[in-house]
């Protein structure tokens, strides 16, 4: 996970993500990592011709385009939905290593987004600000441009941890520790946590903190924003459990094209292996364990209850 902890020197960042991609080519493969940051180059060109050629058929007028926003924690499933929706012609996609957007995983400003926005002639310009979330409902009202959609995803903590520690490290458990001791709002990983959630963190002992303990810490806190920032009760917010997209890929798929008004296509959603999820349990701490069952139930009891869609419309 992109860490703000003491944040490093230009040389000393790009040491540090060539490691982090070095262990994850060692530990998860090197397909793993070719798919994980969208290296392969023939699916990149074939991208990029499609959109290309959809802008000469179809582009619509500057400034007329939607800004949606892929937002939640790092390793619940982003990449998987991003490959998805990047296959959709009328979508342009900045992920977080775009640099015109983006620095080190964040966005560069406001108005960086609002440029980008008002340049492109695709009718939805999609970005992934995971480290922003917490600004989502900010994101959602930027001013001069179209207003904004989100979709915040979420996975099961176990699988979410166990992921985080294979990607990142100790970066989890250096901003538990550092948002436990009161110096959060520094760092992106605590921003805007609310008194409560902050209440929870700091019952439990910076210095006994397990690394699967704090990576499941953060999976609470950052996933009590979406309740925390009224997410839940918009109707430009798409819940979206990762679970729940790899048991009924087509079903949540048309949900989601039918959230954006995208028309549905099945190759939209064709890369996800359709399976019922099975989870390992990592090894956290039983009382954060707890809270996280209880937020895992509050969160799938959200997504089959969603607010953007009117509860008297028949289901798809």
């Amino acid at each position: 996970m992109p860490s703000s902890v003491g944040e490093p020197s230009a040389v000393a960042y790009l040491a540090l993500r060539l490691r982090r991609r070095l262990s994850w080519a060692r530990t998860q493969g090197v397909g793993a990592l070719v798919e994980e940051e969208r290296l392969h180059p023939v699916d990149r060109a074939r991208v990029a011709h499609a959109k290309h050629r959809w802008r000469r058929r179809h582009g619509v007028a500057p400034g007329s385009a939607t800004p949606v926003y892929v937002v939640g924690l790092q390793r619940s499933g982003t990449n998987m939905v991003l490959r998805g929706l990047d296959r959709a012609p009328e979508i342009e996609v900045h992920n977080e290593s775009d640099r015109r957007v983006f620095r080190r995983y964040q966005l560069r400003s406001d108005q960086a987004v609002i440029e980008t926005i008002r340049r492109s002639r695709h009718p939805y310009v999609l970005f992934k600000p995971l480290c922003d979330s917490h600004r989502t409902a900010e994101l959602l009202g930027l001013s001069g441009v179209r207003a904004g959609k989100a979709i915040w995803i979420f996975r099961d903590v176990d699988d979410r941890t166990r992921s985080s520690i294979a990607k990142f490290g100790d970066s989890g458990l250096e901003a538990v520790r550092q948002i436990i001791a009161g110096d959060g709002e520094e760092i992106w990983q605590g921003r805007r946590l609310g008194p409560e959630t902050l209440t929870r963190l700091r019952e439990f002992r910076a210095e006994t903190l397990t690394r699967e303990t704090a990576a499941a810490l953060l999976w609470y806190a950052r996933n009590s924003l979406y309740f925390d920032l009224g997410l839940d009760r918009r109707r430009d917010v798409f819940l979206l459990g990762y679970d729940h997209l790899v048991d009924e890929p087509d079903r949540v798929g048309r949900e989601l094209c039918a959230f954006l008004g995208l028309p549905w296509r099945d190759e939209l959603f064709s890369h996800v292996e359709r399976r019922h999820p099975v989870h390992r349990p990592a090894h956290i701490d039983p009382a954060a364990r707890a809270m996280c069952v209880a937020m895992r139930a509050r969160l799938d009891q959200a997504a089959l209850a969603p607010a953007w869609r009117d509860p008297e419309e028949a289901d798809l």
